[in-house]
């Protein structure tokens, strides 16, 4: 809470006192009371106390689970739980950075008696992913407008926009081990791999039986073996990563959150042990695995770490919070001590700067099989505007032609689309 003083009867004094010098001066009994009433006036406000803010907030959602691109109304409801009446009371609902608002106003303004309640709505277009509400943001300020008190008032509420993924981008590791991937290796799997002698114990099902038709030789069909990977999903939320393409735009560290949540989503239901990382105001990580707790561990990382904040450094809701943009080497040192040496990283950073490319190309050169998404938050406007799209550009081909795949993506695509078609294009090659 923050209680400060807004100035608004600051002048008041100075014209009060002109206006009784002028009366005694000039004698005019009519100037000096005038002058005499604008002190007391300026005075009043002095003796005024700064309201208590005590509020009950509820946030009700019209639908919690929509369809991509489908409105949502939102609904707030703030009662003054208090004794005193807030006389101006001004409430910034906390939309989240990945949503926009499609109607209406998430700001509002009332007065509030004792147990009286407000109400607003306003609609929200849902982008994919899993959209944590921010706690909204209450002004009240006293009956003079003297003192001011800022606060803020908190209730559990998310969107779950599904977004189908149709797989997670992992690739064929040196050791051709690859997950949902077929691998170079002959076993039970589900694309041809070769044929070999039949051995006592070869399962029925597996015998090339045309072979055996035509030649009488016993033979086993062997397929490309699929095995389980272990994944660690990096964000990079360092402030040069908080750009966007206009400033009523999401930043491009709210795209990569969204997308994190997307692809843990997508891989619920699947074999492979998924782990979660930032680098930013502090290194987070949580080490890859499976389960129904483990996934929930994930989520609940992805709502309360500092790390994984859509909010940017320096702003009302991160002040206190140190930013570990200079601490990046030691950050990187550090996960790559604490990474499995099977363990796949799939990046996710709009490559903002030369810094995290390094980053990359160490992961890589430490025998981690790397896959950056990079979400295009630049735009062709200003000359500054384009020359940072120029930059990006020539980081991806640096990334490339390291062999370190990149997908560009634009956040106005959804992500399951993006990767689909990164998909046909792999399975064209």
């Amino acid at each position: 809470m923050t209680l400060r003083t807004t100035g608004r009867w600051r002048g008041l004094v100075a014209v009060a006192l002109f206006f009784v010098a002028v009366g005694v001066l000039t004698e005019r009994p009519a100037t000096l009371l005038v002058g005499v009433v604008g002190a007391g006036l300026a005075t009043y406000p002095k003796l005024s106390r700064p309201p208590t803010v005590e509020l009950d907030l509820d946030r009700r959602l019209g639908e919690a689970r929509p369809a991509r691109g489908e409105p949502v109304t939102v609904t707030t409801s703030v009662t003054n739980t208090g004794g005193r009446t807030l006389a101006d009371c001004r409430i910034v609902d906390g939309v989240p950075a990945t949503l926009s608002v499609a109607e209406g106003s998430p700001r509002h303004a009332a007065v509030l008696r004792p147990g009286e309640t407000t109400e607003f709505s306003y609609a929200v277009e849902s982008g994919a992913g899993r959209h944590q509400f921010d706690p909204a943001t209450v002004i009240a300020r006293d009956v003079t407008g003297t003192h001011e008190v800022e606060t803020t008032v908190a209730d559990s509420t998310e969107i779950q926009v599904e977004d189908a993924v149709p797989e997670l981008p992992v690739r064929p590791a040196p050791d051709g081990h690859a997950g949902r991937l077929v691998t170079d290796e002959g076993g039970s799997g589900i694309e041809f791999h070769s044929v070999r002698e039949y051995r006592p114990g070869d399962p029925m099902s597996r015998i090339d039986s045309k072979r055996w038709a035509r030649t009488g030789e016993l033979t086993t069909v062997e397929f490309r073996e699929e095995r389980p990977t272990s994944v660690c999903l990096l964000v990079d939320a360092r402030t040069a990563a908080y750009r966007a393409a206009a400033e009523d735009r999401p930043n491009a560290v709210a795209h990569c959150l969204a997308g994190v949540e997307q692809l843990i989503s997508a891989l619920s239901d699947t074999r492979d042990a998924v782990g979660l990382a930032a680098f930013g105001r502090e290194l987070c990580f949580r080490a890859p695995g499976v389960g129904t707790d483990h996934e929930t561990a994930l989520w609940r990382l992805l709502a309360a770490h500092p790390a994984f904040d859509a909010t940017p450094p320096g702003t009302v809701r991160t002040q206190g919070v140190t930013d570990g943009d200079d601490d990046l080497d030691r950050q990187a040192t550090l996960l790559r001590k604490q990474l499995g040496t099977d363990t796949q990283v799939v990046v996710l950073s709009p490559l903002a700067d030369e810094r995290i490319v390094e980053t990359v190309r160490t992961l890589a050169a430490a025998g981690h099989t790397t896959t950056v998404i990079s979400p295009d938050v630049t735009a062709e406007g200003s000359l500054g505007q384009r020359l940072a799209r120029r930059e990006r550009t020539l980081r991806l081909r640096a990334l490339r032609g390291a062999d370190i795949p990149v997908i560009d993506w634009d956040p106005t695509t959804p992500l399951g689309t993006v990767l689909l078609a990164e998909q046909r294009r792999r399975w064209s090659a």
